[in-house]
């Protein structure tokens, strides 16, 4: 499986199937090599993989990030290696350990601590593998530990929510040998005020959960920072606007810090898809 330069991270959650099917065949069409959707509160990832696949010929479908309490590493695994018998190869499966919320109160389940989660989660998907071969699994992985557990039991990282400096930083930990495909969100968009505004409420979300603030911190931001909506450094980090050619030379910068696959999120007005998909034509040279 060869992961291209370019992807797309849309929040499919949102799309009812018709919405989904055009999604979809228009990132293939327009080359993109891969599309990744989350787990949340809305579509299983596994089933919704499933009917991404079968609605794409070439593309690649990943999953940032699968839920690790949502389902055993032997269904996981199996899941897994069923999509890509099914599919022709174009499931990569990205695990995280999500977050307490999501866990504990949506869940019922003990979130535990990440890295011994992960691990032992690791460990099971990879028992078993066919020929002994590192399966199709990248890790979402922030924090230096995480990045290297990644590198020894995982094809790579997904980090989200991230800038060009701690793509410099998982290259270094994770090494050549490993893919580090990072997630960035975009817009095309030259007016500050407006571009800012729909920052905001995009990352209002992330803002409340502790992995993503610690995260930040480690990155270099502040608590001022990310206090009241985030400071207009973290916003225009976190999400880039301009034109075009300043959105690319945003993205291009992780490229240069060592990405070896960076995924756009296309920022748009809630259902503004003829946005979403002008964007992605804009920028699909970069």
């Amino acid at each position: 499986m060869t992961l291209g330069r370019l992807g797309v991270w849309y929040s499919t959650d949102k799309l009812n199937g018709s919405q989904l099917r055009d999604l979809v065949r228009t990132v293939e069409k327009i080359g993109y090599s891969a599309l990744w959707y989350p787990e949340a509160r809305g579509y299983e990832s596994m089933s919704l993989a499933a009917w991404l696949l079968s609605n794409t010929e070439k593309l690649t479908i990943g999953s940032s990030i699968a839920n690790i309490y949502a389902r055993d590493s032997f269904t996981a695994q199996r899941a897994m290696l069923s999509l890509n018998k099914l599919y022709g190869d174009r499931f990569i499966l990205g695990l995280g350990v999500s977050h307490i919320p999501m866990v504990e109160g949506l869940r019922g389940h003990r979130y535990d601590k990440p890295l011994a989660a992960m691990g032992a989660y690791l460990d099971g998907i990879n028992k078993g593998a066919p020929d002994g071969a590192v399966p199709p699994v990248m890790v979402a992985a922030l924090g230096p530990k995480m990045l290297a557990l990644s590198a020894a039991k995982s094809r790579g990282a997904v980090p989200y929510n991230v800038t060009p400096q701690h793509t410099a930083e998982a290259a270094k930990i994770l090494g050549p040998s490993k893919s580090l495909a990072v997630e960035q969100k975009v817009m095309i968009e030259t007016d500050p005020v407006k571009a800012r505004a729909l920052g905001r409420k995009e990352l209002a979300r992330y803002l409340v959960l502790p992995n993503y603030r610690n995260s930040w911190l480690r990155q270099g931001f502040t608590e001022a920072e990310l206090a009241d909506g985030g400071s207009d450094r973290f916003i225009d980090a976190m999400a880039l606007w301009g034109d075009a050619d300043k959105v690319k030379q945003g993205l291009r910068a992780h490229f240069t810090a060592g990405a070896t696959h960076v995924c756009l999120q296309p920022l748009h007005e809630d259902g503004d898809f003829a946005a979403r998909d002008r964007i992605l034509v804009a920028l699909a040279d970069t």
